[in-house]
């Protein structure tokens, strides 16, 4: 009996001290509990401060979506009131060919002009109307010449080609034989000159006339 009673004391002891190691680890779980709880507050506000900076985000976008159009729009409004700028200006150079081309065409290609040079729309090989801005009769050593031609502010070779392709190819076959002109007031590129001689195109500066 006193050997039972001995182990029961110390099973007693053993479980108190488990009693009290269990009460500790509540108090740390208690604890780690209380850190969590804060430490969810914490993340509510950060979730809430970021939720909120998404909906400036978001304001933002819209603003700056809203500002892109507008640039958009005035960008489309320039281009269009450059492009009507440069027609202007091109329209105001060939005006002034219209009375000068045929005295430098005689003394340089020995053109005579039969006809005033003119604006006119007339049907390419395919029947389709084009829009000719310098076009005129002529002759060259008895031989009929149709002078066609355009004026440009400035002119790269890209613009040769251009004209080669959307004027003097459209009209191959319509006239026997064209005299191709293009008139401007600078070349964009140091060689374009050069380049129109190759393509059998007459080439003249507004300071020409």
């Amino acid at each position: 009996l006193d050997k039972t009673m001995q182990e029961l004391a110390q099973a007693q002891k053993e479980t108190e001290a488990r009693v009290s190691e269990l009460a500790i680890a509540q108090k740390e779980t208690e604890a780690r509990i209380s850190e969590l709880a804060i430490a969810q507050k914490e993340t509510q506000k950060e979730v809430t401060r970021l939720d909120k900076t998404m909906e400036e985000l978001a304001q933002a976008q819209k603003e700056t979506k809203e500002e892109l159009r507008t640039l958009v729009i005035s960008h489309k409004d320039l281009q269009k009131q450059v492009g009507g700028l440069s027609h202007t200006v091109g329209f105001r150079l060939e005006d002034e060919s219209y009375k000068a081309l045929p005295g430098l065409l005689e003394k340089d290609f020995g053109l005579i002009v039969k006809s005033p040079l003119k604006r006119r729309y007339i049907k390419d090989k395919e029947g389709r109307y084009i829009e000719i801005n310098i076009i005129g009769e002529a002759t060259q050593n008895g031989k009929k010449i149709t002078i066609i031609g355009e004026g440009k502010s400035q002119i790269s070779k890209a613009d040769i080609n251009d004209f080669i392709r959307k004027k003097i190819k459209r009209l191959n076959g319509v006239f026997d034989e064209i005299f191709p002109v293009l008139i401007t007031y600078m070349t964009q590129e140091y060689d374009t000159e050069e380049y129109a001689q190759k393509k059998g195109i007459a080439l003249y500066y507004s300071y020409d006339f």
